[in-house]
């Protein structure tokens, strides 16, 4: 069973089939907003389906290896949050993935919504790192993780294909003994270290530049 989880106005609850048409039209409605964050396929197949999608989300919840969320501000939604890529044993990692409609930005969602699952995660599931990729151009992202303290973790050139080419990301991490108070009460007791999503200046730098590549 997936879990609902809260905070406040914001609601992270297990993804429904029944949730394609409310999330279709709010991605419809940001396009402007969310398509230069958007993961595409770099042999440029298809269309998402929505419905699918939702099922195959589902189906890797199933198999114990990600937690599918819709994100609700008062009951009204506003997104979705994915944790991904959960593995147990030696690694006990997860990966995290969201995103929220621009007229809910800058209200405190997204790091309240980011803060409760990793929390989930380390708590009830007893994995071990938390790991969230963002391209260096993608402010908002940047603002989520330097709130909530998660650790500047290096450059990966070219790492994901979003927007129609691959894209650089920077990785942000945290560890569960980093925070036995957990990250919501750390944020909201405002003991997150200042520096901690830092980006070092070469890093900044590189990112600033495309890596070079051999054609073909």
């Amino acid at each position: 069973m997936l879990p609902t989880l809260r905070d406040g106005a914001v609601t992270l609850r297990p993804i429904r089939v029944r949730d394609a048409r409310a999330l279709e039209r709010l991605l419809l409605e940001n396009r402007r907003w969310l398509s230069k964050w958007e993961a595409t396929s770099p042999q440029g197949i298809g269309s998402f389906d929505m419905r699918s999608g939702i099922r195959s989300l589902l189906a890797n919840a199933r198999g114990g290896h990600g937690l599918p969320f819709v994100l609700e501000h008062d009951g009204e939604v506003a997104g979705q949050l994915n944790v991904s890529s959960i593995s147990y044993g030696s690694l006990a990692s997860a990966t995290l993935g969201y995103w929220v409609a621009e007229r809910f930005a800058g209200l405190g969602i997204t790091p309240t919504a980011v803060a409760l699952a990793t929390d989930y995660c380390f708590a009830q599931l007893g994995v071990h790192r938390m790991e969230i990729c963002i391209r260096p151009e993608n402010a908002p992202s940047l603002r989520v993780v330097q709130k909530l303290g998660f650790r500047y973790e290096g450059l990966r050139r070219r790492y994901i294909h979003i927007d129609g080419d691959w894209r650089d990301h920077y990785c942000f991490a945290l560890v569960s003994e980093e925070l036995p108070q957990g990250v919501l009460a750390r944020w909201r007791l405002g003991l997150v270290p200042a520096d901690a999503a830092a980006i070092p200046p070469h890093d900044a730098a590189l990112a600033a530049r495309p890596l070079p590549t051999t054609p073909r």
